[in-house]
């Protein structure tokens, strides 16, 4: 019997079943990097050629994400939640069946269609079940379980390369997509949001100007693209802003320009994006700077990582009771405050001759910081907007968090590059240590957002 809006589910069913769409598509942005070797080794291509495989699915994330969003909230979240797996499970098997790069790009592109609803809409329905008081302890253990995928993703792609074949890593999402549609059919209460029927117009200039932008984010430090970089992007801006300004008069708008009259919801939304920011600086270069100056192998590398993504893991549900007892600005500007210094602390502590142990407390302090701010924020967003618009709130909270990682990746490329290069360990840590002084401003920078923020209990 399937589950339906006026029917008592347990609020721990509800959370199993939404972070387990959330932790599927997190998961799967990881595990494929362990896999890259294997894949450009059996399909005998370039470095840049597989990186189209890598970008495909989070391109496609951020430029479908608002019309997803916008379906489930007119035709239902669950429904729309449950053909998100259900696409991403059939984008596995393709990407396991893929024989060449273009089909495997292809294949990750219908991926990133099915994960572009999983995320926002297992927010979106997590709380709309839960009452306000509820939500910071569900939304900590929801990060949390998001922070578990950056564990698991790569260190169970190393060992299904290692032990199977490469292609064995979209395999295991089959069954996990067939599981979870079964309970989530069943078990998960629907909702429906405020949408009005989407025009194919409005939809394709909102996923094209999406893809633009972030495309063009990640490629502005290549040098063979920056003209076009630019230029796409500036295209695509004027496409999303004639969106914008087509569904000025809609009643019920793809991206209502009204909520980003509240401080709130703005605040919130531009703190994730510089939370983000410098989250996704450091998980660019934190790794190679572990190999390449410390000398770590792949496996090591992600053990030394444990100190940031372990305390993301631990501290999350905690930090998700502290917001709902102390309040999301406090919480959220306290995370911010905390992730900065940890990420400044390794700049100034940090030389080619250090040793691995003066880094565990700054990044178990950055971990400890992005662990608190991340509920906080979202609770915050999602508490800005009545109930009926929670789905939408979550898919443009999801395209600001989408976007910091695009921002934050460029800004530190391009900070690196300013002050060191890769040609040897001495330049590579000034790079290094030049990035993650970046990383650590532009979380602090989150704090002047952050204090636009209320406490929604």
């Amino acid at each position: 019997m399937e589950a339906t809006a006026d029917k008592k589910v347990s609020s721990t069913w509800i959370l199993i079943l939404t972070s387990l769409g959330f932790f599927m598509s997190m998961m799967d942005s990881m595990i494929v990097t362990t896999a890259s070797t294997a894949i450009r080794t059996d399909f005998h291509i370039s470095v840049n050629t597989l990186q189209w495989a890598l970008n495909a699915y989070n391109i496609t994330i951020g430029a479908v994400l608002l019309v997803g969003v916008s379906l489930g909230e007119r035709i239902g979240r669950r429904k729309i939640y449950n053909i998100g797996i259900f696409i991403f499970t059939l984008g596995s098997v393709f990407c396991a069946l893929s024989n060449n790069i273009t089909v495997l790009i292809i294949a990750r592109i219908i991926e990133g269609i099915g994960a572009s609803v999983m995320t926002p809409m297992s927010m979106a329905i997590l709380t709309h079940a839960l009452s306000a008081s509820e939500r910071g302890k569900a939304l900590g253990i929801w990060s949390g379980i998001g922070g578990l995928a950056l564990i698991v993703g790569p260190s169970l792609g190393g060992l299904i390369v290692a032990k199977l074949a490469w292609q064995w890593i979209f395999w295991i999402n089959v069954p996990i997509g067939i599981v979870a549609i079964y309970l989530s059919k069943r078990i998960l209460p629907e909702s429906i949001g405020n949408s009005d029927k989407i025009g194919l117009v409005d939809s394709l200039l909102v996923i094209f100007a999406l893809a633009g932008i972030i495309w063009s984010l990640s490629e502005i430090t290549a040098a063979s693209s920056k003209i076009i970089s630019v230029l796409v992007g500036i295209l695509s801006l004027v496409l999303e802003s004639w969106v914008i300004i087509r569904q000025k008069n809609e009643s019920k708008p793809m991206i209502p320009l009204k909520y980003f009259r509240s401080k709130v919801f703005t605040g919130g939304n531009v703190a994730t994006l510089m939370l983000y920011a410098a989250m996704y600086g450091v998980v660019f270069f934190l790794p190679q700077f572990l190999q390449v100056v410390g000398r770590a192998n792949s496996l090591n590398a992600g053990l030394e990582i444990l100190p940031w993504t372990g305390a993301l893991v631990v501290v999350a549900p905690f930090a998700g009771k502290t917001v709902d007892k102390f309040g999301e600005k406090l919480i959220a500007t306290l995370g911010l405050i905390l992730q900065g210094i940890g990420y400044l602390l390794l700049s100034i502590l940090v030389t080619e001759r250090s040793s691995y142990l003066i880094m565990i407390i700054p990044l178990a302090l950055a971990g400890i910081g992005l662990s608190m701010a991340g509920p906080a924020l979202q609770k915050s967003v999602l508490g800005a907007v009545d109930p009926t618009s929670i789905g939408k709130a979550s898919g443009i909270y999801n395209v600001f968090r989408l976007m910091g990682g695009a921002v934050g990746t460029t800004v530190s490329v391009i900070v690196f590059y300013r002050f060191g290069n890769t040609i040897d360990v001495s330049s590579f840590t000034n790079g290094f240590r030049a990035a993650m002084m970046c990383a650590g401003l532009m979380s602090l920078m989150g704090i002047l957002f952050s204090l636009w923020v209320k406490d929604n209990n």
